[in-house]
This record gives C-alpha cells, structure tokens and sequence, in this order.
C-alpha cells in the first residue's frame, strides 16, 4: 500500500489562500494526496473564505488558524507557498521536503475596498476558482520548477 503524498500549504496568516488549498485538496485529492496549512503567523479564519468554499460545496468551517510548530511532527513531502510573504519567511523542512511557489491573489486585499458583501465575494470567488484549478493538476503538477 502506497502511501498518501504529505503536503502543505503554506502563507502569511492561514486564514484564507491556504485554508482553501487544504480544503480543495481533501475535498478533490484526499484519495491521494494527505493536506495540511497553516500560516507564518495566525490570522483566524476568514468568514468569507468559508462562504466562498460553502458556496462551491467544501466545508472549511472547522478549520483553525495555526502555525507550522502546531502541526503534527512528520516530514512534508511538499510545501506549497502561496503567498510571497510565506515564499520570502519560509522555514526550513528538513529532508526531503521540496519547497513550490504557487502564488495567489490576497482576497481580503482585493476585497477591501468593496462596498458590499456581494462586491467582496467576487474577489474570494475568483481565487477560490484558481486554487481548485491547481489542485486539479495534483499530484502531477508538484514537480519542482
């Protein structure tokens, strides 16, 4: 029995881009493909990644903020940035871990000059699409650059 790929996603706070990373993958990967994120610092979770993930029929909802010495103890096989912020902090991983740099638009900065809920959503909506387009490659499209 193989098993799973051990990846994770890695930004600035945790509270959105890789949150929704995490969820698409269990959501479309989970078969193959074993997801974690967490953050460079804690940001809680963004309301409106989770309406936007519920929208789209992933529950993110139980999902906690954390940082990388909160996770479980174990090797990554991948770390995934997505964020500048998280490619330009990034930790070091031990081993055999390869380090990817998938950036994606920042939601909450998008959105921050939006007159109404519906106006913000756009912008979670939109990277929220982006993020399940990259995770649709996976596990293929974890080859290092």
């Amino acid at each position: 029995m193989t098993s799973k790929i051990k990846v994770l996603f890695l930004c600035t706070g945790n509270s959105c881009r890789s949150q929704m990373a995490e969820g698409w993958t269990r959501h479309l990967k989970g078969d193959v493909i074993e997801p974690f994120s967490a953050g460079i610092e804690k940001h809680g979770i963004n309301a409106l990644a989770v309406k936007a993930m519920a929208e789209a029929g992933v529950d993110i909802s139980r999902h906690k903020s954390k940082i990388v010495p909160e996770l479980p103890t174990m090797n990554f096989d991948y770390v995934i940035t997505v964020c500048g912020h998280a490619r330009e902090s990034c930790p070091y991983f031990p081993g055999k871990t390869k380090i990817i740099h998938i950036g994606f638009d920042d939601p909450p900065r998008l959105a921050d000059g939006a007159k109404t809920e519906e106006e913000a959503m756009t912008h979670y909506q939109r990277v929220r699409d982006e993020i399940r387009a990259f995770i649709e490659t996976l596990p293929g499209g974890l080859k290092v650059k």
